[in-house]
């Protein structure tokens, strides 16, 4: 069975500093017209930075949701841009640390109904201390949590970030396999 749909044309409806909007012509399989909105966005990469048994998160207040969220160190990708140096520069930015050596756990699309999305997941290792700068209007503080101190929060629904949520509960079944992270 053909599950593809083709596009028949873009059609541009906003163009902001970050995103893109989209109302697509397009083809279901079936051959018939049909509408598809979209949004365009560069992508993101965050980073797990889990040693000793501690994990690094941040908080930051995410205006969309009006509230504060315990996150991983993430950021947006610039067009075109590696997102493992992506990672690199916000694990630095957010939590002041250098990471010796960065692994692409997975590459995850956040919400595949509406946008071209997609967030790499790495992992850190060997961190050592350097001067956290984040960017310009960028309010965080970076911590230090107990990984079981972090399993609790995200048992009790205090994580919310569903890329967060993902990049633990894969340390937390490697932990638990005994394959180590």
């Amino acid at each position: 069975m053909e599950l593809t749909e083709k596009t028949v044309s873009k059609n541009y409806v906003y163009r902001g500093k970050i995103i893109t909007v989209r109302a697509d012509d397009a083809l279901r399989p079936d051959g018939k017209p049909c509408k598809r909105e979209l949004i365009e966005h560069p992508g993101g990469a965050c980073v797990l930075y889990a040693e000793e048994g501690k994990i690094l998160l941040v908080k930051q207040f995410r205006y969309p949701y009006g509230e504060v969220v315990c996150e991983i160190p993430a950021g947006k990708l610039e067009r075109g841009e590696d997102p493992m140096k992506a990672a690199a520069r916000e694990l630095e930015e957010e939590a002041g640390v250098r990471a010796e050596k960065l692994t692409l756990l997975f590459v995850m699309y956040p919400s595949p109904g509406y946008t071209d999305e997609k967030i790499y997941i790495y992992r850190a290792e060997k961190g050592t201390r350097a001067a956290a700068h984040p960017d310009e209007g960028e309010f965080l503080t970076a911590e230090v949590v107990p990984a079981e101190k972090v399993k609790e929060m995200l048992e009790a629904g205090e994580i919310k970030d569903a890329k967060t949520i993902i990049a633990l509960q894969a340390y937390f079944l490697s932990e638990k396999s005994g394959k180590g992270y």
